[in-house]
């Protein structure tokens, strides 16, 4: 008799308001058949507008009497294709766009356009859908592609990525409890992870019939999911999935054939569930009960307008007191439509509590940090009561750190384009004596008629797959910004692998070829933020860990041939999480370290003590280079500013100057021979920038500037001393790009890029010794993918290639061989390592290779009889070209031609 009890929602009714009452004034909304255009939060309402990657903000609530503001958000360069407001913090909106980047805002003033806070970047395509989770502060999962990517946006980090997808993810949703994520799929099919055991999917069922856009969305029951979607005679429907019993749907709901995509949202506390289509005006409410199982229609509102989108009041907004159970707001082309759905009462002089269960509050029960550990927490519930209601939470300490991480601002009146994070074109050259900008097309006249690099031609290429690593499983997503991903010697590379205990793979890079399905790793304890080998010694790991302390780890000579649990030295001193570490260049068992509590610190070691601690940075420290003979330390931060110390004569930098403008990350090293200082970062513009500095004139900012492309990831440089070749490329990049640095103007001659199918997770190059000279092989390096370590080598194609181009291989650093000690460097001794010849035994120098013989040059009779052969027409023909380029007035030489007679031709 239960199963057709009569609901006590079944009076609910819904209830437009006079169109005096509507939101106007907010301009034109986005037509935009695939999205939601629409979200809600405590205090704003934001709107996707028809201006392309362009929100609109208003305010929930306006006092009686005062004019409502409308502020515009430029985010990104192409449609904002979902947005989210955080459910503990107000002030935090997150977006999603269809150029493929995420991005964090703060929107704390009705009134003000917001300002960036953060970027999360390597989405994995355009971004089809955002959800916070219900429980744990800044954690959010993210949909792109065929791929769902875990985040924790107080770090900025990837958590995980859930890649078991067959085809393009359309919808996820996270349980109430907040333990397990269910995700719809175009190849049909449903799943749910419980992200934190696995990759993979603990459930799988077939869905809607049609693969059409589908959407999924958690009940207020743990084991039930709800599905709109498409069956296969294209009937719009609503399905609900039992966990325990997940082959087919519990029950199924049915509306009409029609082509309009489905906008579903749940309301938890009451199992209402509201369906609306986009471009429709009809807006459908159900009653979900998941014990019959049950999904029953309360009432069906047609609306004057047709929806572009829809968004639920929060709870605590709604008036109560006149039982009014839900409000939605339709976003029409120019209103914002309030629907009113309440249940009639005699008289209400209390709240009616079973309308009106507590709800969930808007303090977080707990950390993405210690979510992501394995703890379980359900957020506390509040009473509706106004007489009982708390006060607004005030943001929580994570969303107050993410909003103080102010990256860039933007005004309501930039450009799309300033904000986004889609790759430029061409690339421009920027002079900041003479602020002339050369574009592409001046570029390529200087390249013809002005200096070009010796190495212009050079050619990147992968080995062949017999030298590849494959079947590489499990590589962590979420190394910070500050690391390149993976570290090598000349014997073996160390790589991060994502899951608990900080796992390092070692992989010996004379066996390639295929990899078992398990290794042997390196068991950290906490997760690895950074990583590098000892350059003297090839056995010694060292990797900079979450939990502040570096661990040096010693490999067998044969490899790793069992987990390693326990390393060699452990160095304490830092209170944060490590940043970066590196090996000083000339000394042996000389260690550097920055972390998160902006301090440097250098360790000995052989006695495993810090000797050094430089003081100075007011943020970040994104990276730290040593200059080549080990005397300078040169840093670069999130305060906008590149400082250099030498350490043995004082702990406060020498020299300070301005860095890259933008703060989403940069990198620094030494470049010809330490004469100059290059800076990888970004600009105002967010377009990634290569700066010039001179150390001895750091306080004047870069001598010379060359802006790359727009793109989120930092570019991280690798320079090669010997041909001062720059190699550019960033996480996720399919491109590397190429320059030789001058230390005279114009400092930047542009070689040929480097270009890869798919994306890669870092470069790394090998010492010089280990390139193949005789064939021109200038470096060697190994490229990280999703699955495989490839090598590539980049040649210089020669004429002569059976002499040693020592053009190009001058004598060359023993680097892995220490100058001096570490005892005798912190005593002020300073000492350079030897260098050795490339030259292969039995090739002779292409200097000093014999000239060739000359030879009589015969001309053939043709040229006596004042005729012309066809290929001394062409290059007549060329010469000419080649002498009037840029005179356009000039007359072709066919015109010059006069023809013969008409009597000739008989």
């Amino acid at each position: 008799m239960n199963r057709f009890k009569a609901s006590k929602f079944k009076n609910c009714i819904p209830k437009i308001p006079k169109k005096q009452d509507w939101i106007a004034d907010i301009g034109v909304a986005s037509s935009s058949s695939n999205v939601n255009n629409i979200k809600c939060g405590q205090r704003l309402i934001a709107y996707n507008t028809d201006s392309l990657g362009v929100l609109g903000l208003t305010p929930l609530e306006v006092v009686t009497g005062e004019k409502r503001t409308v502020s515009h958000l430029h985010c990104h360069s192409d449609l904002v294709s979902d947005f989210a407001f955080s459910p503990f913090n107000d002030n935090l909106l997150i977006t999603g766009s269809n150029d493929q980047t995420i991005k964090i805002w703060n929107v704390s003033e009705p009134g003000d356009a917001g300002s960036a806070t953060g970027h999360l970047a390597g989405s994995g395509g355009p971004v089809r859908a955002l959800q916070f989770h219900p429980s744990a502060d800044a954690l959010l999962v993210s949909a792109a592609g065929k791929t769902v990517n875990i985040w924790d946006i107080s770090k900025e980090a990837n958590l995980t990525a859930l890649d078991a997808h067959g085809d393009l993810v359309q919808g996820v949703c996270w349980s109430q409890d907040g333990v397990l994520l269910g995700t719809s799929c175009k190849d049909k099919r449903l799943r749910v992870f419980d992200v934190r055991k696995s990759k993979g999917a603990v459930q799988d069922a077939q869905g809607h019939d049609n693969n059409r856009d589908s959407r999924v969305l958690w009940t207020n029951s743990n084991n039930h999911l709800l599905t709109s979607g498409f069956n296969q005679v294209r009937e719009r429907e609503a399905l609900l999935w039992d966990l325990r019993n997940f082959s087919r749907p519990a029950t199924s709901f049915s509306l009409d054939a029609s082509s309009g995509l489905l906008i579903p949202l749940y309301d938890v506390d009451t199992g209402l569930l509201i369906l609306a289509a986009q471009g429709e005006g009809t807006v459908y409410c159900l009653e979900v009960n998941t014990e019959t199982p049950s999904i029953a229609q309360i009432s069906q509102c047609v609306t004057e307008q047709q929806s572009r989108g829809l968004a639920l009041v929060p709870k605590l907004c709604l008036d109560v007191m006149s039982c009014e159970l839900l409000r939605l707001l339709q976003l029409t082309d120019r209103f914002i439509i309030p629907i009113s759905y309440s249940i009639p009462r005699k008289s209400v002089q209390e709240l009616q509590i079973d309308l009106f269960p507590d709800t969930a509050g808007g303090t977080p029960a707990l950390s993405a940090k210690s979510w992501w550990e394995g703890e379980n927490k359900q957020v506390q519930k509040v009473s509706l009561d106004p007489s009982r209601k708390p006060a607004p939470a005030c943001p929580s300490s994570v969303g107050k750190q993410a909003v103080r991480r102010e990256r860039e601002i933007v005004s309501p009146d930039a450009e799309p384009s300033e904000a986004s994070g889609i790759s430029s074109p061409s690339s421009s050259v920027t002079s900041p004596s003479s602020g002339i900008v050369s574009s592409t097309s001046q570029r390529s006249l200087q390249n013809i008629l002005g200096p070009s690099s010796r190495l212009r031609h050079i050619e990147g290429v992968i080995v062949h797959r017999n030298n590849h690593i494959t079947n590489l499983r499990g590589v962590s997503q979420s190394t910070p910004g500050e690391c390149d991903g993976f570290c090598l010697n000349y014997q073996r590379l160390a790589l991060p692998l994502a899951g608990p205990g900080g796992q390092v793979a070692v992989l010996e890079l004379s066996q390639s070829g295929r990899l078992p399905d398990t290794l042997p790793t390196i068991q950290n304890k906490v997760p690895v933020m950074d990583l590098t080998w000892d350059p003297f010694n090839p056995h010694r790991l060292v990797a900079g860990g979450e939990d502040g302390r570096i661990r040096v780890w010693q490999i067998p000579a044969k490899g790793l041939t069992e987990t390693l649990t326990e390393p060699e030295i452990v160095l304490v001193g830092h209170n944060e999480r490590i940043y970066t570490v590196r090996f000083h260049p000339c000394a042996s068992d000389l260690l550097v370290s920055s972390s998160y509590d902006l301090m440097v610190r250098i360790w000995n070691l052989k006695t495993a003590k810090n000797v050094l601690t430089l003081q100075g940075h007011e943020d970040q420290i994104f990276s730290l280079a040593w200059s080549p003979d080990g005397r300078f330390l040169a840093t670069c931060s999130k305060d906008q500013r590149v400082r250099i110390y030498e350490p043995r004569i004082s702990i406060k930098p020498q020299q300070e100057g301005p860095g890259p403008e933008g703060a989403r990350g940069a990198r620094i090293l030494w470049v010809c021979n330490g004469k100059y200082l290059l800076v990888s970062g970004f600009d105002s513009k967010s377009e990634r920038q290569l700066s010039l500095y001179k150390p001895e004139e750091l306080s004047r900012g870069p001598i010379t500037s060359l802006s790359i492309d727009v793109s989120p990831s930092t570019l991280i440089p690798h320079y090669d001393p010997d041909t001062s070749l720059l190699v550019l490329s960033g996480k996720g990049d399919t491109r590397a790009f190429l320059y030789e640095v001058l230390p005279d103007p114009p400092y930047f001659l542009e070689c040929n890029s480097f270009n890869s199918s798919d994306p890669h997770k870092g470069l790394q190059f090998m010492r010089k010794v280990d390139c193949a000279v005789r064939d021109v092989e200038v470096l060697r390096g190994i490229r990280l993918s999703n699955s495989s370590l490839e090598p590539m080598a980049f040649r210089v194609p020669r004429v002569k290639k059976e002499f040693f181009q020592d053009d190009i291989f001058p004598p060359s650093v023993v680097s892995w061989e220490p100058a001096l000690s570490a005892d005798e460097w912190l005593s002020g001794k300073d000492r350079q390592q030897r260098s050795i010849t490339l030259c292969p035994e039995g090739m002779i120098p292409v200097s000093q290779a014999p000239k060739d013989a000359p030879v009589k040059k015969t001309l053939p009779s043709s040229f006596y009889l004042q005729e012309k052969t066809d290929e001394q027409k062409k290059e007549e023909l060329l010469s000419a070209m080649v002498a009037k380029l840029g005179n356009r007035d000039d007359p072709l030489p066919q015109d010059a031609f006069e023809g013969v007679d008409e009597d000739e031709w008989d």
